[in-house]
């Protein structure tokens, strides 16, 4: 086949449009003895002059309906033809028009007496129904010649009563064929009008000058044509009043045709034709419906639909009828097609038939008096207990939420059984639902991890939260600060109302609760004002405005509640304040980034800002709690200690004086959503308090990240090197001479104090066991940190849950550098290593349901790569986790990723590749 270029319609934004040009055609004047019969004819402005005023109005149509209102031609005084030329724009684009569009296109004439289909003073004059897509669904362009239907409006239907277009007649094989005779003058306007369409489309070459002769001969012609018909037609008038009784017979017919209007239900065309215009295109335009992506099943289960009777169920599989070959399937003729119907109920409705057998075996134990007493026996308790151990991700069969609604008085006992509980409910039911809020007040103390969960977007009821809610006030400042962050964000789940005029006390006894707990702790209360205020100054799309109203009304809550308390007037000084700081530093920092200077020349600028007394940072009196910790308040600013990276961002180094007399660095950033670093800091915090729960300290040092806004932040400045910068000095076992220089002992292991060399294997094996359940991706010697006491740790988490921009990357960032420090892959610190890995991650395992829980309360925190696909980032982590595997098969598999990355040849050249683009950037 030829190349064919052509573009769709549902791309074409514009409006539709058409000129009327003119009406061709005449008719012979009405008899006198018409006049006489009918005198209301005499009254139309049609049959008072050949040139009367007319107008006309273009509707759109499709499945017999109208689309639009009707758009109509300025008004316009007729001389010697009626003839328009005026562009109409009809208010609807092309991108969105049916297959069967029509333009319903009406010729009113005016007559003061009214008539059929009359609308005021105007009755119709003509009407033509002209189709926007032809028979092979490419939009008609140019010159449009339509027969008009006298005394008719345009029907627009798809069986249209007056097409612009006659179809070709089927002839009678039984009769003899009729032998037309055309006039020579028309069939040489036929021709002429072919050739001026060839034309017009540019398949003629145009000449100017020939060009006008030839239309103004043509406009002569055509004059000259109508004017002989229209004699023609007079003469065989007069010649006809011979025959009395016919010609009052025909005048009749006519007037009372003119007078039907639309009754008559097959219409012929008459002698006028109406010249119109389409738009023309560069390329022929085919039709293209807009196809809308199906959404996916996961967006439908949303709110109460986990813990109801509604389930995720597999997409359902494609069934191949005749003639429909699968993907990989190929027939002669035909090829390859696949035919896919989606039907989101598939995937988030219940079936009828399990929801009235539900319904059936529930009503067994609706009432309850006998369930009291129920309880299972060994096989039951077993099938019990496995429920009791999936993890919050896994769904629940509807067997297995009957059996737990069968036993629920005898679970109340078990702390662990009340998210199953919850999820075997079905809450639309008000009976059972009244029923499960009675057995939940009857429930044992429940965990904090199972208290978060129920705090998650797929538990709506309120009863549920306030339970939950309950369980959190049982926990202390420190603890509930580890779960802040997730808990600001469970805001959203809440029934607040974006309405003003309502307290979020009223509506969330989450929010009451945290309001609450924030005014009575300066530590708390600086980190919610903060979360807070960065979900305020989040204006994306994907945060939406409901959200930002709600969380305005929570920020003015939380100091409205502020100040009734002792000493809150002072808290809220200090909150503006904070602001006020930060404010000065997001402005210098703005003008470096923004500067073409020299770093020097950028560091000298903000050593200058700084040290300026106007900006009343050199003294801070009284002293400021810092909002990166507030446990820490600052006196002022040490300008001599400022440094600017040299970065695309140029981050500033800070450091300020504190009450203690001891000096805070501090990174402060523009430009960088810090929110997933923070997020992520905050959960190796949480490990690492686990782990010291279970008596493992491995020195995990997660410094302090804090988000003021989408696009700025403070981050703790840690004095340490990267060990890309410790490879440029050394390029022998480099970390290790490192450390011999900085913790010298002729007489410890290898050479070094034996707490740092403890120090340095255990935070290695810490943050490799923690960055691999996070996924935490982009791994670099310039990204993997030591400091001076042995202390190893990892910065920039850009890339987490499994994304990484480089190709084949390790699962783990296990460098040969590390193994090195530590005396080989054969030593006796290596193998303490790897002990410590397996007892870390066996230990995170034991708590991954809290680690589960926390980031599917980040799943609309609008954090880059949990947003990226948020109904896969909780089982990305449960992944990582592998609780399908029982301890020892874990352990080993995690000892097949360390041994996999340690002898793999493409980190180290990834590592190589990174080092060779930096010193070119450099």
């Amino acid at each position: 086949m030829e190349p064919f270029s052509f573009a769709s319609s549902d791309t074409l934004d514009c409006s539709v449009s058409i000129r009327i040009i003119n009406l061709e055609g005449d008719e012979a004047p009405l008899l006198f003895s018409t006049l006489i019969d009918h005198p209301e004819l005499q009254h139309i402005g049609s049959n008072q002059s050949p040139h009367s005023d007319l107008y006309v109005t273009v509707q759109v149509w499709a499945d017999s309906k109208p689309l639009t209102v009707p758009v109509q031609t300025a008004y316009k005084s007729f001389r010697s033809e009626r003839r328009w030329n005026e562009w109409l724009t009809l208010p609807v684009a092309y991108s969105a028009l049916p297959v069967n569009s029509r333009l319903a296109i009406t010729l009113w004439d005016l007559s003061p007496a009214g008539g059929s289909g009359a609308q005021g003073h105007a009755i119709p004059f003509g009407g033509t129904t002209l189709p926007l897509f032809d028979k092979d669904n490419q939009l008609h362009k140019g010159r449009q010649k339509c027969h008009v239907y006298r005394h008719r409006q345009a029907d627009g239907n798809d069986d249209s009563k007056t097409p612009a277009v006659l179809g070709k007649k089927r002839t009678d094989s039984r009769k003899p064929p009729v032998v037309v005779v055309r006039d020579k003058d028309a069939e040489e306007l036929d021709r002429m009008e072919k050739l001026f369409k060839k034309h017009e489309m540019g398949e003629i070459p145009r000449v100017d000058w020939l060009d006008q002769l030839v239309f103004r001969g043509f406009e002569k012609r055509g004059l000259q044509s109508s004017k002989s018909a229209l004699g023609k037609a007079i003469q065989r008038q007069q010649a006809s009043k011979t025959d009395v009784p016919n010609l009052e017979k025909d005048n009749k017919e006519s007037a009372s045709d003119r007078d039907a209007g639309n009754n008559s239900s097959a219409p012929a065309p008459s002698k006028f034709l109406l010249n119109v215009e389409l738009p023309r295109f560069d390329f022929p335009v085919v039709f293209a419906d807009h196809e809308y992506p199906p959404p996916p099943v996961s967006s439908l289960q949303h709110l109460s639909s986990s813990q109801s009777n509604i389930a995720l169920k597999p997409p359902p599989e494609v069934q191949f009828g005749p003639g429909i070959n699968g993907i990989d399937d190929t027939d002669e003729g035909y090829g390859s097609r696949l035919i896919r119907v989606y039907d989101p109920e598939v995937g988030a409705r219940d079936n009828p038939a399990e929801s009235k057998h539900r319904r059936l075996v529930r009503s067994q134990h609706r009432n309850g008096i006998l369930d009291k007493d129920l309880k299972p026996n060994a096989k039951v308790r077993d099938e019990l207990n496995l429920i009791m151990s999936y993890s919050p991700t896994h769904i629940l069969s509807p067997e297995e939420k009957d059996l737990i609604w069968k036993f629920r008085y005898h679970l109340t006992r078990n702390k662990k059984a009340l998210t199953k509980f919850v999820k075997s409910v079905n809450w639309q039911d008000l009976a059972e639902s009244k029923q499960a809020v009675q057995v939940l007040g009857k429930w044992t103390d429940i965990d904090v991890d199972d208290a978060l969960e129920l705090l998650g977007p797929t538990f709506d009821n309120s009863s549920v939260r306030a339970f939950a809610v309950e369980r959190l006030g049982k926990a202390d400042d420190n603890e509930l600060l580890l779960y802040l962050l997730q808990l600001v964000q469970a805001l959203k789940y809440e029934h607040i109302s974006p309405q003003s005029g309502y307290e979020v006390a009223q509506d969330s006894s989450l929010a009451r609760f945290l309001i609450a707990r924030a005014v009575n702790s300066l530590v708390l209360g600086n980190y919610f004002w903060w979360y807070v205020m960065v979900e305020c100054d989040d204006k994306t799309a994907d945060q939406g405005h409901d959200f930002q109203v709600i969380y305005d009304k929570i920020a003015y809550d939380f100091m409205t509640e502020l100040v009734k308390r002792p000493g809150g007037k002072e808290t809220r000084k200090t909150l503006l304040r904070q602001a006020e700081w930060i404010q000065m530093l997001s402005r210098i920092s703005a003008e470096i980034k923004e500067s073409n200077e020299s770093v020097s020349k950028r560091t000298d600028r903000v050593k200058h800002f700084l040290a300026d007394p106007k900006n009343e940072l050199v003294t801070i009196d009284p002293p400021l709690p810092l909002p990166l910790d507030p446990s820490v308040e600052i006196t002022g600013v040490i300008p001599e200690d400022t440094i600017v990276f040299k970065s695309s961002l140029h981050p500033i180094k800070v450091a300020f004086k504190t009450t203690s007399g001891r000096k805070y660095p501090i990174l402060f950033k523009t430009g960088d959503d810090l929110r997933q670093d923070q997020l992520v800091i905050q959960i190796i915090t949480l490990m690492d308090n686990l782990l010291q729960k279970e008596n493992l300290d491995l020195k995990l040092s997660p410094y302090k990240i804090l988000a003021t806004s989408t696009n700025a932040g403070l981050s703790q400045f840690v004095p340490s090197m990267s060990f890309q910068g410790i490879y440029k000095f050394r390029k022998t076992n480099p970390a290790l001479a490192y450390l011999k220089q900085n913790n010298p002992d002729s007489q410890g292991p290898l050479g070094l104090r034996k707490e740092t060399l403890d120090t340095f294997v255990k935070s290695c094996a810490g943050y490799c066991v923690i960055t691999y359940i996070l996924g935490v991706g982009d791994r670099h010697l310039d990204n993997l940190l030591l400091a001076p006491d042995g202390h190893f740790f990892h910065a920039d988490f850009g890339y987490i849950l499994g994304r990484d921009p480089k190709p084949f990357a390790p699962a783990m960032k296990l460098s040969k550098e590390m193994v090195d420090c530590m005396g080989g892959s054969s030593s006796e610190h290596y193998r303490q290593f790897k002990q410590y890995c397996f007892l870390a991650y066996s230990a995170l395992r034991k708590n991954s349901n809290l680690i589960l829980n926390l980031f599917s309360l980040m799943v609309d925190a609008n954090i880059p790569d949990i947003r990226l696909e948020p109904d896969k980032a909780v089982l990305k982590v449960r992944d990582r986790f592998h609780l399908e595997l029982s301890e020892e098969e874990a352990i080993r598999h995690l000892e097949r990723i360390m041994d996999d990355n340690l002898n793999a040849l493409v980190p180290v050249v990834i590592d190589k590749l990174h080092e060779l683009v930096q010193a070119f950037r450099a």
